[in-house]
């Protein structure tokens, strides 16, 4: 059967939406007149609704289920449940893929009432609710590897599978008049120090010494990405660096317009976090430092660089056996970062 409606439910994880993306150009590929949906929080949205090849994105609103789990209100909780699923089931969905593999995604996957299902192998409960099933092959060290299973499993062809964010007009406006109100120019670097797990992190010491390396050697300012949570965090690294041309818009910007800052950078550097992921996307010049995780080796970009000194305990993922050291991040000293930044702008220099 070709499916004339599908949802895609991969609601949170910035770095994984990003991963995910390709899928859509494949499918769009594959049943042109097919509506497209994707279920996502709020909060990620700007991922997805500019993507030409998505005819839709429906939100969930984890958030507020969780406030009123909280707040123990539970029959209002049940009506936003019951909202949200009838919205799902007047799509009337002919295929329904859970690209996450967790018992909340087979959740909403049930509620969208899709006539066929696929997702992923796991341990969580609810595989009785999913049609067929995708078994993630491990240690593949391709980015959006599991994302190429699922769409394999659904006997398409994945081709380059490239992630692909669409930036909306009104934030490159916006992001224009920042850096120019900062006095960047339209030739600058990018930071991304920031992610959930601290044994993904690099050192705030060594950020900063980076930042006033480059901003010296190369002549250019530095922007530092994040989100709220990393507003003191992003200024305490600018005022380490000692450089006026360091600035950072941590909490100062929103995803979409983080994404118009590094669609445009000559140089984004960061760490596993969907910010780092998104250069790919846009083959922005990006170094990509991993050591806790390391979800890819390659990717789909030439422009893409991972650096990964990998130990004998590597990767722990969650589990590090260091003693909170992360000797696997501290073996990313600035000299071999800088000295990998100079010689991928220095390719790009020669390939332009």
């Amino acid at each position: 059967m070709t499916p004339e409606s599908i949802l895609i439910i991969r609601p949170s994880a910035m770095g994984d939406i990003v991963m995910a993306s390709p899928m859509l150009a494949v499918l769009r590929a594959a049943y042109p007149k097919a509506r497209i949906s994707w279920l996502v929080e709020p909060g990620l949205a700007d991922l997805l609704r500019h993507n030409g090849d998505l005819d839709e994105v429906i939100l969930w609103p984890k958030g507020e289920w969780r406030r009123l789990v909280r707040e123990k209100r539970f029959i209002e909780l049940l009506r936003r449940i019951a909202a949200l699923r009838k919205e799902l089931r007047s799509h009337r969905f002919d295929l329904g893929i859970d690209a996450v593999g967790l018992a909340k995604s087979r959740f909403l996957l049930w509620l969208s009432g899709a006539r066929e299902t696929i997702g992923f192998v796991s341990k969580e409960p609810g595989a009785f609710l999913l049609d067929r099933k995708v078994v993630k092959v491990k240690d593949d060290p391709t980015m959006s590897s599991e994302y190429r299973e699922m769409i394999l499993a659904l006997g398409l062809d994945p081709g380059t599978f490239s992630p692909k964010i669409v930036v909306a007009p009104d934030d490159r406006a916006i992001v224009r008049q920042l850096l120019k109100s900062l006095d960047v120019s339209s030739d600058y670097f990018v930071f991304a120090p920031f992610t959930t797990r601290p044994q993904k992190h690099w050192f705030d010491e060594r950020w900063a010494l980076l930042a006033a390396e480059l901003a010296v050697k190369f002549n250019k300012a530095v922007v530092i990405l994040g989100g709220p949570g990393d507003t003191e965090h992003g200024a305490q690294i600018a005022r380490q660096s000692g450089s006026a041309a360091v600035h950072s818009l941590c909490g100062r910007t929103t995803l979409g317009q983080s994404a118009a800052i590094i669609e445009h950078a000559s140089l984004l550097i960061g760490v596993d976090t969907g910010l780092t992921h998104m250069g790919t996307a846009f083959f922005t010049p990006t170094l990509a430092l991993f050591g806790a995780t390391c979800p890819y080796l390659t990717t789909a970009s030439s422009r893409t660089q991972v650096l990964y000194d990998a130990l004998s305990c590597s990767p722990c993922r969650r589990k590090p056996t260091c003693q909170n050291q992360f000797d696997c991040m501290r073996a990313l000293t600035v000299e071999k970062i800088a000295e990998a930044a100079t010689l991928l702008l220095a390719e790009e220099s020669c390939e332009s």
